[in-house]
């Protein structure tokens, strides 16, 4: 039994991301990519529980986005576009970051605007090259020969196919401005100073969604979607609020498209980084599609007769930079009984187990009942089973590790009574609970 009540353990805060990191890695849920070969540099795997919890922030970004709206519809675009996409797009000529190489030992490459010392490598302090502009996509080809004409890129970003798809959700589908188009997928961005684990990567998965809206409601419909986003952290996911703000750009870093934009920023051990951003995009996108590839992407009301090009709101947030916030802001350690304890608090709508069922023994009449448990339980909660491991307390803090919020123990007296024990992660406390009556009451404890 765990009687006595934890004690928060304060973690100092430049040691709170190596302990994330060593705690992904060691329970399933990231690791570095092609590790046995050394490993490549900004890029990572996701491992059982990693790919849980992903699914579960895509499913939840997607539910509350486009299926509890009557205004958004999805879409999935290619990765692989007609390179005058990026052309019309401005990321042939503006996605750039100033690069200086080093000269020195270490050979590697830095953007200027993050060194202090724009002519000393700050790694191995050899000189610095003069910066250079450095585009951020990666280039590959379509077809056997590698030349210019078969050049194509990996899409940096998800937003340009909702915009070159524009009029064609327009004729399919029962929309009218104002609407949004929504997507998930993978994007790739050759960082030139990736880091903080899996905050800043070369390949990531976006969520963005485009909102259609009539020129002189955009800024109003801005004002909309920050707030939806911002409740979306906070209600939905869990995150701390004392840990978010949301920051508006100065007029001088507002990207070439932008009008206006807000970031939800999150209060990292490296300090305040930005989670999602929620620009006004003006009808900047929809207009350089339409001189570039000379088809009309203008809409028609056709209760007023005008036609015009909408302005656009993006709300555009990545699935790893949530995920990180996610461990980050639930991560903590606390003693109890003079041990320590590691516990991620994960909210039961993120958490990749939101149930696990532990016989006490391996005894095979325990095994038949909790298998029983398990099989009720599974059709409506993320379940796991765990018979193995050592005792029930090492077993218990396993799924403390992993942010599973409820156990249920099947011991030899549920045989006699038909009950079993709820254990509560961030409590402890425990609970006898019937069997017949054991969904009802974890949906109340979860919903």
């Amino acid at each position: 039994m765990e009687s006595q009540a934890p004690s928060q353990i304060e973690i100092p805060r430049d040691q709170l991301m190596e302990r994330v990191v060593a705690l992904s890695k060691r329970r399933g849920f990231v690791y570095q990519s092609s590790e046995i070969y050394g490993g490549l540099n900004a890029v990572y795997d996701y491992g059982p529980y990693g790919v849980a919890m992903r699914r579960n922030i895509r499913n939840l970004w997607w539910r509350h986005v486009v299926e509890l709206r009557d205004d958004v519809v999805g879409l999935e675009a290619s990765i692989l576009m007609n390179p005058e996409v990026w052309r019309a797009s401005g990321h042939l000529a503006n996605f750039t970051d100033p690069m200086a190489d080093c000269l020195g030992e270490c050979k590697k490459r830095w953007r200027e605007d993050h060194l202090e010392d724009r002519t000393r490598c700050p790694e191995c302090g050899g000189r610095l090259s003069p910066a250079r502009q450095f585009n951020l996509m990666f280039k590959t080809f379509i077809g056997p020969v590698e030349e210019d004409a078969n050049v194509v890129y990996l899409r940096p970003e998800t937003a340009q196919g909702m915009f070159v798809d524009f009029k064609n959700v327009l004729n399919s589908m029962r929309v009218k401005v104002p609407f949004g188009i929504a997507q998930q997928g993978r994007a790739f961005r050759n960082e030139i100073s990736p880091g903080n684990f899996i905050f800043r990567l070369r390949e990531f998965e976006q969520m963005e969604m485009e909102f259609f809206c009539r020129p002189g409601s955009d800024e109003e419909w801005h004002r909309h979607w920050l707030a939806e986003r911002y409740r979306w952290y906070v209600e939905v996911l869990g995150i701390r609020p004392e840990r978010l703000r949301l920051r508006p750009h100065e007029k001088e870093e507002l990207s070439h498209y932008s009008k206006a934009t807000s970031d939800i920023e999150y209060d990292f051990p490296f300090g305040w980084g930005e989670l999602e951003g929620v620009a006004n995009r003006t009808d900047f996108d929809l207009g350089a599609h339409q001189k570039q590839s000379g088809q009309d992407l203008s809409y028609l009301d056709a209760e007023s007769g005008d036609r015009f090009l909408p302005y656009v709101i993006e709300p555009a947030a990545g699935v790893d930079r949530i995920m990180v916030t996610a461990l980050v802001d639930a991560y903590r350690e606390e003693s109890v009984r003079g041990e320590t304890r590691v516990v991620l608090g994960l909210h039961p709508n993120v958490a990749p187990v939101q149930v696990a069922v532990l016989p006490l023994s391996k005894k095979v009449t325990l095994i038949g009942c909790a298998r029983e448990v398990q099989s009720v339980l599974r059709r409506r909660f993320r379940v796991e089973y765990d018979q193995t491991g050592g005792n029930i307390g090492r077993r218990y803090r396993r799924q403390d590790e992993i942010g599973t919020p409820y156990c249920v123990t099947v011991d030899f007296e549920s045989l006699e009574d038909h009950a079993v024990t709820i254990r509560e992660r961030d409590s402890m406390e425990q609970e006898r609970v019937s069997i017949e009556a054991l969904v009802g009451r974890l949906g109340e404890r979860l919903d």
